[in-house]
């Protein structure tokens, strides 16, 4: 299976909004269905890492893709209703904070693409994935598109799903623990997010506890148990 990647772009080749020539150059030369892959979640203390999997009907695309954090929240709303509606196929899985501990925060989010692409009801023949590595395992041919969210209607589209799905997700866990402000910063190191963690501690299976500065305070209560 090949495997290839593309180089990165320089700063001013990036296309003011996404479009889908990558994903016809591809399905002219017979190697669609064309999935986009992307995920939300790689920075944050808490929460699971989402990824994304979609593969959009070259005759009902959504007006208005782009890199999810480039758009505002009513907008990223508005899109992923509208991607789930219109697309061929969408699929979202996660890794939570527990596996991330485990396999690291770049395995995890490879893993999680790898799931999403694994279980779209269509299966695709190529994909394109957000940044510089491909998941291992995925099961098709892919190319990986630094800033593909900006590049790719398919890998924006994808990062939007995966953006509302972790937002809604952190939104809950938010319902469970109020003290954090979840709902808020969605587990980003924020001031208040730090603050809470100093008062309250750290919430296990939420928290990832390999992340600076819970990785601190994480090595103490492990000798303990030793």
């Amino acid at each position: 299976m090949t495997r290839s990647q593309t180089a990165a772009p320089l700063l001013f080749d990036l296309p003011q909004a996404p479009d889908f020539s990558f994903e016809k150059r591809l399905i002219a030369r017979g190697r669609g269905p064309v999935c986009g892959l992307d995920e939300a979640g790689r920075g944050p203390l808490a929460g699971p890492v989402v990824a994304a999997a979609v593969i959009l009907d070259p005759k009902r695309i959504p007006k208005g893709l782009d890199d999810s954090k480039r758009l505002k929240p009513c907008d990223r709303e508005r899109l992923f209703e509208e991607i789930i509606r219109k697309a061929t196929a969408v699929s979202v899985a996660s890794v939570a904070a527990g596996g991330i501990d485990t396999i690291n925060i770049l395995r995890a989010s490879l893993e999680a693409m790898r799931r999403a692409a694994a279980t779209l009801c269509v299966h695709p023949r190529h994909a394109l994935v957000d940044g510089r590595d491909i998941p291992p395992g995925l099961g098709c041919e892919a190319d990986a598109l630094v800033k593909g969210d900006q590049r790719s209607q398919s890998i924006g589209a994808a990062s939007i799903v995966a953006k509302v799905t972790r937002d809604r997700m952190m939104t809950r866990c938010a319902a469970v623990h109020p003290s954090y402000g979840f709902e808020l910063h969605m587990g980003y190191a924020t001031v208040r997010h730090r603050a809470a963690i100093v008062e309250s501690g750290a919430v296990m299976r939420i928290h990832r506890m390999t992340f600076a500065p819970l990785k601190a305070d994480a090595e103490p209560m492990a000798m303990e148990f030793e």
